[in-house]
């Protein structure tokens, strides 16, 4: 890349995002105001890749006040980045347990033999849980567990 300065349009045809994201992120101070020529906006080409950077870290489920949080700690030579990353890890693997546990319950949902998902006493004993206080991942677990002892209690009644 030259050390021609870039258009806010050159940059945002490079990046593949909008100037009016440009524009946004520079306000919240994710950008680097750019220098002015004439009026216009023009980026080093290093902007390119902040810009790339930021899009990263917004694809990995940061939030802009987070970024803006990293910019800062970039900056200061802090280690609060650290941190940062540990809690969004946390945050990510909450939000995969919950996928999971989504996922578990509509496979079970697919594959219940009753034509009506309201037949179906693990449908019931999840709603039950759930109305109980349960997060969906216990909801399921309990609804399973009472399932289970209901048929192991029919099979101990039929032998």
């Amino acid at each position: 890349m030259s050390d021609e300065l870039l258009t806010i349009g050159e940059l945002a045809r490079r990046c593949g995002v909008a100037t009016s994201a440009l524009r946004y992120w520079e306000e919240l101070g994710l950008l680097p105001p750019p220098d002015r020529v004439s009026g216009q906006r023009r980026y080093p080409p290093s902007a390119v890749r902040l810009v790339g950077e930021i899009l990263v870290l917004r694809d990995v489920g940061f939030t802009l006040r987070e970024l803006k949080v990293l910019v800062t700690a970039r900056t200061s030579a802090a280690d609060g980045w650290r941190e940062l990353h540990r809690r969004k890890l946390a945050e990510l693997d909450q939000r995969i347990a919950r996928a999971q546990a989504a996922r578990t319950a509509i496979a079970h949902g697919l594959a219940c033999p009753h034509e009506d998902v309201h037949d179906c006493p693990t449908f019931e004993a999840g709603i039950a849980a759930r109305l109980a206080g349960a997060s969906l991942e216990e909801a399921h677990a309990e609804a399973e567990r009472v399932v289970s002892r209901a048929g192991r209690g029919a099979a101990t009644e039929a032998g």
